[in-house]
């Protein structure tokens, strides 16, 4: 179901919607109050989790999803970002990226490393309450938007929030350029 432009956004409480074992969800949504930004959270399905598959089920435009992208250096030591891009748009490695990390070659963290490093699964990654230590790079092309979608930590929900959540975030950086088209190719 597509929201409307006047809707407001309200503050969701998790109580019991946050079953036992996901302390990693809790953990997002604990950050999401401390920063006070109203949000939604949105329950799901987890076999709809990943962002193309949610979009369409639930009626929301990939503009204005958010994907929380883990990228690591391919040198030792590895050093690792989360860049969040509009899903709809490419992640930039091989410059902007490159260029931002200092590094000469760089790939997608794998499954284990995200999970090691944040804690969530994919489908449910989230540039909210990830490690101080962790570098987060923001697309500017989601500044302009009224609100975005992102993960909630785990599988089974999706968070909509106003874009001046990234604003608010430690170790966060809004980059220009972050992202390219993707090719229609």
């Amino acid at each position: 179901m597509l929201r409307s432009r006047s809707e407001s956004f309200v503050t969701f409480r998790y109580g019991e919607e946050v079953h036992e074992g996901t302390t990693t969800a809790r953990r997002v949504l604990d950050e999401l109050d401390r920063l006070g930004l109203s949000y939604e959270r949105i329950p799901i399905d987890p076999e709809h989790a990943d962002t193309a598959t949610f979009c369409e089920r639930h009626g929301y435009p990939l503009g204005h999803s958010g994907n929380t992208i883990i990228v690591a250096s391919k040198k030792e030591p590895k050093r690792y970002a989360a860049c969040v891009v509009r899903a709809d748009v490419r992640l930039d490695v091989n410059h902007a990226l490159r260029r931002l990390m200092g590094a000469s070659r760089l790939s997608f963290a794998t499954v284990e490393e995200t999970r090691e490093l944040t804690g969530m699964a994919i489908g449910g990654v989230t540039a909210i309450a990830l490690p101080n230590d962790l570098p987060i790079y923001i697309d500017a092309g989601l500044m302009s938007l009224e609100y975005v979608i992102l993960g909630s930590g785990d599988r089974l929900a999706k968070i909509k929030i106003s874009p001046e959540v990234f604003r608010r975030l430690p170790n966060a950086q809004i980059v220009a350029d972050l992202a390219r088209a993707i090719d229609p190719t």
